[in-house]
């Protein structure tokens, strides 16, 4: 990333970075690539482009917003936040050692435990935000910590830069999962993380319109094995939907920005309501890591969840007649959305360590008018 590119804000970083006005008409939008091969002069002399799986421009100013914006050197796309998950733990070896958060999204956990502990590599699942635990579970041929912060869907911090000190004392890389604070947020890299990790599909899309990936690093020698694995394994995302999620990019410093001031008006309502037991939210002063929250994060984000007294019941009853939040998967859209993550998203660690509370109501909150959002709450709340 060049230092013109450093001295800019997020705001200016998200409208510019990668984009670059195209050579031959002059197109302020990086053009659709919608192109497979590309013609050579020469046997021996390529053009830079070959094989829209190796690259592709589209692409290739898509991974130069997301590297820009995360303040990293490199960034790769994928095809789906999985796909770059699974990409990044190519680095880890059969019979080396990695330690994971104990409250990650139910995908990440069913590709460690379900596939790749089959190919031998060995897990760990602690909480990281107790970096007493994180450091006893270190054994000598552990290679990874990965952390979600904050979590899915608990909302659990863990402080990037204490791990990341620690991981480093041992040699062990740190990958942050930095999907709900997006880079305007929150940059792990800056604290300490060898590799950031993105489902773009969510905040950096965020029109909930296209699925995709992304990892963002510094060190040149893991790079170059990670380009060499996204060719190799070609989980890419086609010139369309990189397309769409630049587009995603230029609005995404004041979509979070909204995201976060409906979400913190939003989860106060909740828990001056009596119908609710807990609201979760790193940007309520209730948040165990409150303080964390003020220290590595700019807002508290778009992402509460919640706990009804009445329970799963009661959880089942509030999803089932919102009008405003749709019932869906997925989150980080312009519009809201609501779920229940245990028979939902993280149905994939039920009868697990992992398992979510089946009462915990988790909701996604858009960027439309917040009364509105509130009086849709309302309204179903009142039906407890």
């Amino acid at each position: 990333m060049s230092s013109k590119n450093e001295d800019l804000q997020p705001e200016t970083l998200a409208v510019h970075a990668g984009v670059e006005h195209d050579p031959l008409t002059g197109a302020v939008m990086t053009p659709i690539y919608q192109t497979s091969t590309y013609a050579q002069d020469d046997v021996a002399v390529h053009k830079g482009y070959e094989y829209s799986r190796t690259d592709n421009p589209t692409r290739t100013a898509l991974q130069s917003s997301l590297a820009a914006l995360e303040h990293g050197r490199y960034a790769l796309a994928y095809s789906s936040g999985m796909a770059a998950i699974d990409n990044l733990l190519r680095l880890i070896k059969p019979g080396e050692h990695v330690i994971s958060g104990n409250d990650v999204y139910g995908g990440t956990f069913r590709l460690f435990d379900k596939i790749l502990q089959g190919y031998g590599i060995e897990f760990s699942f602690v909480d990281t935000g107790d970096l007493a635990a994180l450091e006893a579970a270190i054994q000598p041929n552990t290679r990874l910590v990965w952390l979600e912060t904050p979590t899915n869907p608990m909302l659990r911090l863990t402080d990037i830069e204490a791990i990341g000190r620690l991981a480093k004392s041992h040699g062990i890389w740190l990958g942050v999962d930095n999907t709900f604070a997006s880079p305007i947020l929150q940059r792990p890299l800056e604290l300490g993380a060898d590799f950031v990790v993105h489902s773009t599909t969510k905040y950096i899309g965020g029109h909930s319109d296209v699925v995709g990936g992304a990892i963002i690093l510094n060190d040149k020698e893991a790079y170059d094995r990670l380009k060499f694995l996204q060719n190799a394994i070609g989980a890419v995302p086609g010139p369309q939907d990189s397309f769409l999620t630049l587009r995603g990019i230029k609005t995404l410093a004041i979509r979070m920005e909204r995201h976060s001031q409906n979400a913190e008006k939003i989860a106060q309502f909740l828990a001056d309501h009596p119908a609710v037991a807990q609201v979760i939210y790193p940007g309520l002063d209730t948040h165990p890591q409150y303080e964390l929250a003020q220290k590595q994060m700019k807002m508290g984000g778009g992402m509460i969840s919640f706990i009804l007294h009445g329970g799963e019941a009661a959880a089942r009853l509030v999803a089932n007649h919102t009008q405003l939040f749709t019932l869906a998967e997925s989150l980080g859209g312009v519009e809201s959305l609501i779920e229940l993550p245990a028979p939902m998203t993280h149905a994939s660690v039920a009868d697990s360590p992992l398992a979510v509370d089946p009462g915990l109501v988790r909701i996604s909150v858009g960027i439309e008018h917040v009364e509105d959002l509130i009086n849709d709450l309302k309204q179903a709340l009142h039906r407890i």
